[in-house]
């Protein structure tokens, strides 16, 4: 069966939750309550999905989203023309069938015209040297690193130019 992407719905929010918490220490763990707002300010929320089994999911927001994280502010305060993407998650028996690539996809398409660039970040500390080379190989370029959440993580910050 092919992947199918489409909006994430409120009865997502479970399998959400749990690929997410699995994804530690790549994003930070959230509860159901915690993704259910953070899904409600994204510009897009978006799930991959093989045969009604939600493989994956990326959460990205617009500038101007009320959100305090330390990474989307980085970028808000350098720029308006942009989609952040907080998280992309895919369940680690799906790695390597093209789904974070096809959930990518869904974000420059939701950007072009409107944005400049899609952000993101990855951590350096924890190092994730397998996201870093997945982004790399979808043309995302490193644009900046800070120390977050009180010294304890340091993201490389990162930009596709649309």
């Amino acid at each position: 069966m092919p992947i199918v992407f489409r909006p994430l719905s409120e009865n997502d929010l479970a399998r959400v939750a749990a690929l997410n918490t699995d994804a530690v220490p790549a994003v930070n763990d959230l509860t159901i309550a915690e993704l259910r707002t953070l899904v409600g300010r994204c510009g897009l929320a978006v799930a991959a999905l093989e045969d009604d089994e939600l493989l994956g999911f990326l959460l990205a927001l617009e500038p101007g989203a009320d959100y305090a994280s330390e990474n989307y502010r980085w970028f808000s305060e350098r720029s308006t023309d942009f989609l952040y993407v907080d998280r992309i998650v895919v369940d680690p028996s799906a790695h390597g069938r093209g789904i974070g690539r096809g959930l990518y996809e869904q974000a420059f398409v939701a950007a072009e015209g409107e944005r400049a660039r899609v952000c993101c970040e990855v951590n350096t500390l924890p190092p994730n040297p397998e996201s870093m080379a997945f982004h790399a190989r979808l043309g995302f370029t490193e644009v900046g690193r800070q120390s977050t959440k009180g010294g304890t993580v340091e993201v490389a910050l990162l930009e596709r130019t649309l």
